[in-house]
């Protein structure tokens, strides 16, 4: 009864975040013991219910009419794992450049900053990567300007001209750009100049 009971409730709330939600054991701490709830996702995995991505990871997988089911995004599995263990990440390297549309690849390799322990999982045929880094380094995470910054980095100096600028500018919005001037202090100064170009140019 007492591991039905947890299973009942772990399904609640995976009901209530509803599909495209990746989890692992450590958001349901509060439901019951862990090894109950391991049983009771192992349970609900077997019933196809919920998918186990990687070790300790899971999703309640959305589908799609066409395509069937769909796979969760780097920047779900990432925030599953941050949240897992209560520390903060930033998109970095390749990946940040390509959420800004600075970049049309779409790593196998994606790699997030973080200030917690290094970690590399695999899901499907690519690899996520958390890999710790300074407190400066994490001091703008989860801000646009964070994003800016590893993007910018990843690009390197020689390689950012007028069109990955005008790139930005049309990327982001006005709250966006001058946002970044909150957090100039955090950049290096090559890039500390690129956000005053994009805080005051339309």
């Amino acid at each position: 009864m007492p591991m039905k009971s947890t299973e009942n409730r772990v399904l609640s709330r995976i009901y209530g975040k509803k599909r495209g939600w990746v989890f692992a054991p450590g958001h349901f701490r509060d439901l019951g013991p862990d090894t109950s709830v391991r049983k009771a996702l192992q349970n609900l995995c077997n019933r196809g219910t919920v998918r186990r991505l990687a070790r300790g990871l899971y999703d309640y997988p959305k589908t799609h009419p066409e395509l069937g089911t769909l796979s969760p995004t780097p920047d779900q599995i990432a925030q599953a794992l941050a949240g897992k263990d209560k520390i903060r990440i930033q998109p970095s390297g390749a990946h940040a450049a390509n959420l800004l549309g600075l970049s049309t690849q779409v790593p196998a390799k994606v790699e997030f900053l973080t200030d917690g322990a290094n970690r590399t999982i695999m899901v499907g045929s690519r690899h996520i990567t958390l890999k710790r880094t300074t407190p400066k380094s994490m001091a703008a995470a989860g801000r646009t300007s964070g994003l800016v910054i590893q993007a910018l980095r990843h690009l390197g100096q020689q390689h950012v001209d007028d069109k990955v600028i005008a790139k930005l500018r049309h990327t982001l919005n006005d709250e966006d750009r001058r946002a970044l001037m909150q957090d100039i202090s955090l950049a290096p100064a090559w890039i500390g100049d690129i956000f005053r170009k994009l805080a005051t140019e339309n």
